[in-house]
């Protein structure tokens, strides 16, 4: 644990970007070897799913407020809708010759790390077995095939489960050593997307919490080594049950039923030459998560009701309409009932998404930089996630913060400092305008303290930080704005700005939201044109 410790640490300071050096990353892009975006196991039979989303005619308000529609039956259609506003694309880009897709699910660069897989039982359509999604083809690739009972028995009647991998070089690639921050992230981003579109179909999401990051790699198949051959590895990330909140699967009597399983593909290499990143492989290995005992606490019932957003949209079009701004106008602004229903959005409280994933208290707190919002005062403030970290945080930044209460009473939202942060947004977001120019920008300070003590939650940190971002993107296209993730910040400017001198509390995540600025030379085409 020492030695995992110790590794953390120097990871977590070697790669942060400073003032005078950015952390380290590579010399230059090597074009020939850009990862290809979409991992494919040939060989494998194939599930085509059908294009269905636009017969969900679930509000996206409704979601927001924990008002879930009466639950769908599983079945090819439900599944196929479940992957469609999640985790599939939602539009081609292309500027001349070049083209390229988008996702629900956001990325860092666009770079995609994360693997989707689908474990089931037997459904309509859907024989039983461990699936890959195939984002580019809408499609499920039939990695193993199971008759043992054993595996539909493992199974509580109505629920599936849904696996997430990372392919660190399709970030590494571009970014470096911070690359291992953003798969993270993305997979962050990737779980809330999973949770809002069960949440549309009526299923709630839970984390798997306790499972081991070995039991996670062999019921996808991550550990069939011959199957992958010099294609790139996957690592496991998580597990997320679909299905009743008070029933789990039985995951060793699936692990026995695989090994009678039928398995199907071998997985393509995304790149021709790769470069080593030693600090990438040695912090995987150092926050490699051991089986654990479940979560006793829950997030709260009691939450503030978000108010309706500008825009009453379905949850269907929200989420494949989702982009990241590239650029913001520095003039827009919104209002201060826009700006506080958005922060209810982010408050962990059980039944809801994205929150009802998460088993364990919020441990990350925003802390926003306030621009140009209407009726609200610029400067600085936090949103206290977690009510028992209110003193830590006031203990661990300047003694001089106001720490004023503001917002609607039940909304944790406390006053630190009034003053016009937009330079100092643009510096600690790398000199980037998009920082000043928003609406508001904020950084997500994390309790890292538990990560010193329990390695493996260095990466439940940064899943949580992807979820704040995952729904701050929804909470921007539903007010008529826009966000972007920042994963380019000087971490220790933020922390001298609020006066954060240990590593009890880290910002680990950034973020801004604002009037958007579109690219009028991009052309934008269906994600999936032919109908089936």
């Amino acid at each position: 644990m020492d030695r995992s410790r110790h590794v953390l640490l120097e990871y977590h300071e070697r790669s942060k970007h400073r003032l005078d050096f950015y952390a380290p990353g590579p010399s230059r892009l090597d074009w020939a070897a850009q990862p290809d975006p979409f991992r494919v196991f040939d060989g494998t039979p194939r599930v085509a799913l059908p294009v269905a989303a636009d017969i969900l005619v679930t509000r996206y308000n409704a979601l927001r407020r924990g008002a879930l529609p009466p639950a769908h039956n599983l079945d090819l259609h439900t599944l196929a809708i479940l992957f469609e506003l999640s985790l599939g694309l939602s539009a081609w880009k292309a500027y001349g010759a070049q083209r390229w897709a988008l996702r629900c699910n956001p990325s860092s660069g666009n770079l995609h790390p994360t693997e989707g897989y689908l474990l089931c039982p037997a459904l309509p359509g859907v024989p039983a077995g461990v699936y890959h999604y195939l984002s580019r083809d809408h499609s499920l690739e039939h990695r193993a095939a199971v008759d043992d009972p054993r595996w539909t028995e493992a199974f509580p009647e109505g629920g599936v489960l849904v696996g997430f991998s990372s392919i660190y070089w399709r970030e590494a690639w571009k970014y470096g050593m911070r690359a291992w921050r953003y798969c993270q992230h993305d997979c962050g981003h990737a779980i809330a997307a999973v949770s809002y579109a069960a949440a549309a179909l009526g299923w709630q999401t839970r984390l798997v919490e306790a499972t081991a990051d070995d039991m996670v790699a062999h019921l996808l198949g991550l550990d069939r080594s011959e199957e992958f051959g010099a294609a790139e590895l996957e690592a496991p990330d998580v597990l997320l049950w679909i299905g009743d909140p008070e029933r789990r699967p039985d995951l060793e009597r699936m692990r026995a039923a695989l090994d009678h399983a039928q398995w199907y593909g071998r997985a393509n290499q995304l790149s021709s030459g790769h470069a080593t990143w030693s600090d990438i492989d040695m912090v995987h290995r150092a926050t490699r998560k051991p089986h654990t005992a479940e979560p006793a606490s829950r997030n709260p019932k009691r939450h503030p009701l978000p108010a309706a957003p500008a825009l009453d949209l379905t949850f269907a079009r929200i989420a494949r309409q989702r982009r990241s701004a590239v650029n913001f106008d520095g003039t827009t602004h919104i209002t201060d009932v826009a700006f506080f229903s958005m922060l209810a959005c982010l408050s962990a409280y059980r039944d809801t998404p994205p929150w009802n994933a998460l088993m364990s208290r919020a441990q990350v707190h925003p802390v926003l930089m306030v621009h140009r919002v209407n009726g609200l005062e610029p400067g600085m403030y936090v949103l206290v996630r977690n009510g028992g970290a209110l003193s830590d945080l006031k203990r661990s930044m300047r003694p001089e913060w106001l720490w004023l209460k503001r917002g609607p009473d039940i909304l944790p939202l406390y006053f630190l400092l009034p003053y016009d942060l937009r330079a100092a947004a643009k510096l600690i977001c790398c000199h980037q305008d998009i920082g000043a120019d928003s609406c508001f920008a904020l950084g997500m300070l994390a309790r890292f303290e538990i990560a010193l003590k329990q390695p493996w939650r260095y990466r439940h940190l940064f899943w949580e930080c992807g979820m704040l971002g995952q729904a701050l993107y929804l909470e921007a296209e539903a007010a008529g704005v826009r966000a972007t993730g920042i994963g380019c910040y000087f971490d220790d400017e933020m922390h001298a700005l609020l006066g954060v001198r240990d590593h009890v509390w880290q910002s680990l995540y950034h973020f801004t939201v604002g009037g958007p600025v579109d690219d009028p030379r991009l052309s934008t085409f269906p994600p999936y044109a032919v109908q089936r």
